[in-house]
C-alpha cells in the first residue's frame, strides 16, 4: 500500500493538532469539554495568510456557547507546532485557524519522492477493484479518424491512471464485425468490385454506402488475389467473402494504427462471438424471463419504457416528471429473426458485469451517443447488474482540427477524412496525445496542426518536455563540474525561502491529489494541467533561483529540487503516454 500524500498528511496533522489543542483547553476549563466535532481543514485558493485554514472554531461556536474568535484564541494559544509541519499558526477574519507550512515539510515532500521513486504518485483507493476501460471501438469499415484518435489517447490515459490508483484495469476494444454497418462495408466493396470488372456505367454505387478511397483498394485488392470468378458467385455469398477478407485486412491495420499510436490492450473482443455462442440470445432470453420483452409485428422488442421509468424513479425524479418524458422502446430481435446491434450491446455488456466479473464498465463514448446511454443501462438494470451504477460511460467531444487558422472539414461518408496514420505523419505521437488529451472530455478539443509542431513555449507539450531536457541538461553540467545529487535526508530544507521554491515544492506535493482526481472524475486531463502547471512553477524557479556557482549547501539543496522535478515531470508523462526526453 501507497503512502499518503503530503497533502493529505498535512491536512490530517493540521486537523490533530487542533483537536490536541482543543483538549487541553476543555482540559484547562478555558473552553467547555465535550464536544465532538472533526476538525475542516482545507487549502485556501488565497494562500498569502497560510497555506492551510481550518473553520473548526465557526463549526464549534454553537456547541460550545463562545464566539469563534475566543475559540480560536484558545486552541491557537495550546497549538503544539514544535516538531510539525508547520511554522506558524494565526487567526483570520472571524476565527479561522491558518496554518503556514515549514521545512520540515518540504523536506519530507522530497523523501518520499526519493523512496517512491517511479512509482510516486501511486495511491491505494482502487484497491480490489476491477475496472474495464473500453475505448475507440471503431467500426473496422475504414481507416480511423480525429474522433477515434481523441477517444484512444483518453481511454488509454484514463486507464493508466486507474491504475496508478490501485485499480485492477483492463484495456478492451469492441469490434463490430457483424450486423448492419458490416453488411454495408461488404454491399460498398461488392460494387467497387463490380464496377472494376463490369464498368462504372454498368453498376450503381448504393447512395449509403462508403465512398471513401480504402474502398475501392479493397475492391481492386480484392481483384488481384482473386480474380473475376466471384461475379458469378450468389450475392450472399460473395458479401461474406468480401466482408470477410476486408476486416481481415482492415483489423489489423487499425492494431497497427494505435500501436504506433502507443496504444495496446488487454483483448480485442469481436461481436461475432456473441452470436457465435449464443450469448446475445441468452441475454435476450434473461430479459423475456424478466418480463421485460414483448413481441408485436413478427419482432421481439426490449420494454425500454417500463425500465427507464423504474431508474428514474430510483434515481428521484417524479412520478409526474417520469410519465412527461417521450420514450421508446427498442426491437431486440426483428421479424426476419436478426438480432439488432442494442441486443448485442446488451449481451456484450452482460458479459462484462457478470460472465468476467467486472466491478465497474467504462466507455468512451462520442457524444453523438449520449442517447444510448441511458437505454443501456436501464437494460442492465433489468438483468440485475446494476447498470445504471457498473456502467460509466464518459461522452466525449468532437475534434475541430484547424490548419492556418481555418477548420479543416471531415467527413468519413465523403472519404474525406483525416486518418489517424495521416495525422501522425504530420505531427508527433507525443504531440497527438497530448494535444488530445489537453481538455476535459465533455469540451471540444481544437486540434491546431501549426502549433503541434512549433518547438516553442507555445505548444503545450513541448513546453513540459523542454523542461525535463533542461533539467537533465542542468544536472549533466553540474555533475560535470563534480556535483552530486544529494539524499533528500542530506537536504537543509530550510534553504527554501523563496517564493518560487515554495511553490515548486507544493506543486511536486501535489501529483498523488491529481491521481485521486482522475479517478473520481474520470477526467485524464487532470494530468495535462498539472504537467504544465509544473512546468511553468520549474520555469519560474529556474529563472529566480540561481544553482551553479552557489555555496555547497544551497547548490545541493536545489539540485535535489531539480532532480525530483524532473522525476515528477517524467512519472506524469508515462501516465500520457508521452516520452521524457533528456535531449531537445
Amino acid at each position: 500500500m501507497m503512502t499518503e500524500s503530503m497533502i493529505r498528511r498535512a491536512k490530517d496533522q493540521a486537523a490533530e493538532l487542533i483537536e490536541k489543542a482543543y483538549q487541553k483547553a476543555a482540559e484547562e476549563g478555558v473552553l467547555p469539554a465535550g464536544a465532538q466535532l472533526r476538525a475542516a481543514v482545507e487549502i485556501p485558493k488565497d494562500t498569502s495568510h497560510g497555506d492551510y485554514a481550518s473553520s473548526y472554531a465557526l463549526a464549534a461556536a454553537k456547541a460550545l456557547g463562545q464566539p469563534p474568535r475566543v475559540i480560536a484564541q484558545a486552541i491557537l494559544d495550546r497549538l503544539e507546532l514544535a516538531g510539525s509541519y508547520f511554522d506558524r499558526a494565526e487567526i483570520a477574519g472571524p476565527g479561522f485557524l491558518n496554518f503556514t507550512l515549514g521545512h520540515k515539510w518540504s523536506h519530507d515532500v522530497l523523501a518520499t519522492i526519493e523512496e517512491q521513486g517511479e512509482n510516486y504518485g501511486k495511491c491505494d483507493v482502487g484497491a480490489g477493484k476491477r475496472f474495464m476501460v473500453e475505448f475507440v471501438s471503431a467500426n473496422p469499415t475504414g481507416p480511423m479518424h480525429m474522433g477515434n484518435a481523441r477517444g484512444g489517447v483518453l481511454g488509454d490515459s484514463l486507464a493508466n491512471v486507474l491504475a496508478w490508483a490501485g485499480y485492477d484495469t483492463w484495456k478492451e476494444f469492441y469490434v463490430n464485425d457483424a450486423g448492419n454497418q458490416i453488411h454495408k462495408f461488404a454491399v460498398s466493396i461488392d460494387a467497387r468490385y463490380r464496377q472494376l470488372i463490369l464498368g462504372e456505367d454498368q453498376v450503381e454505387f448504393p447512395e449509403d454506402g462508403y465512398h471513401g478511397e480504402d474502398i475501392a483498394e479493397l475492391a481492386m485488392d480484392f481483384l488481384r488475389r482473386e480474380g473475376e470468378s466471384w461475379i458469378r458467385e450468389d450475392e450472399q455469398v460473395r458479401l461474406d467473402a468480401l466482408a470477410r477478407y476486408g476486416l481481415a485486412v482492415n483489423i489489423p491495420k487499425m492494431k497497427e494504427d494505435l500501436k504506433k499510436y502507443g496504444i495496446e490492450y488487454d483483448k480485442w473482443f469481436l461481436e461475432s462471438t456473441l452470436h457465435e455462442t449464443g450469448a446475445v440470445e441468452a441475454a435476450v432470453a434473461e430479459l423475456t424471463a424478466k418480463g421485460y420483452t414483448y413481441e408485436r409485428d413478427g419482432a421481439l422488442w426490449l420494454n425500454t419504457t417500463q425500465l427507464l421509468k423504474e431508474k428514474y424513479l430510483r434515481e428521484g425524479k417524479t412520478q409526474e416528471q417520469v410519465d412527461a418524458l417521450d420514450l421508446k422502446d427498442d426491437v431486440l430481435r426483428r421479424a426476419n429473426g436478426f438480432y439488432t446491434y442494442f441486443a448485442a450491446d446488451i449481451a456484450y455488456h452482460r458479459n462484462k458485469l457478470q460472465e468476467r466479473g467486472f466491478d465497474k464498465a467504462i466507455n468512451i463514448w462520442g457524444a453523438d451517443h449520449h442517447g444510448h446511454v441511458h437505454r443501456l443501462q436501464a437494460a442492465l438494470d433489468g438483468l440485475g447488474l446494476d447498470g445504471s451504477n457498473r456502467l460509466v460511460i464518459v461522452l466525449m467531444q468532437l475534434v475541430n482540427l484547424l490548419q492556418d487558422g481555418k477548420p479543416v472539414r471531415m467527413s468519413k461518408r465523403s472519404g474525406k477524412a483525416i486518418a489517424l496514420h495521416d495525422l501522425l505523419d504530420e505531427v508527433s505521437v507525443d504531440a497527438a496525445r497530448f494535444f488530445f488529451n489537453n481538455s476535459s472530455p465533455t469540451r471540444p478539443v481544437d486540434f491546431d496542426l501549426d502549433l503541434a509542431v512549433r518547438q516553442d513555449s507555445e505548444n503545450p507539450v513541448y513546453y513540459v518536455q523542454y523542461a525535463h531536457a533542461r533539467i537533465c541538461s542542468l544536472i549533466r553540467k553540474l555533475k560535470e563540474d563534480g556535483a552530486v545529487i544529494p539524499a533528500a535526508g542530506d537536504v537543509d530544507a530550510s534553504i527554501f525561502v523563496t517564493a518560487e521554491e515554495k511553490a515548486l515544492v507544493k506543486a511536486l506535493a501535489q501529483l498523488p491529489e491529481e491521481v485521486r482526481m482522475v479517478a473520481a472524475d474520470l477526467d485524464p486531463s487532470h494530468i495535462n494541467r498539472y504537467l504544465t502547471s509544473l512546468a511553468g512553477d520549474f520555469h519560474r524557479f529556474y529563472n529566480a533561483c540561481r544553482i551553479k556557482g552557489e555555496e555547497k549547501a544551497v547548490l545541493e539543496a536545489r539540485l535535489k529540487m531539480v532532480d525530483s522535478v524532473r522525476q515528477v515531470l517524467a512519472v506524469s508523462m508515462g501516465l500520457l503516454g508521452v516520452k521524457a526526453p533528456e535531449k531537445m
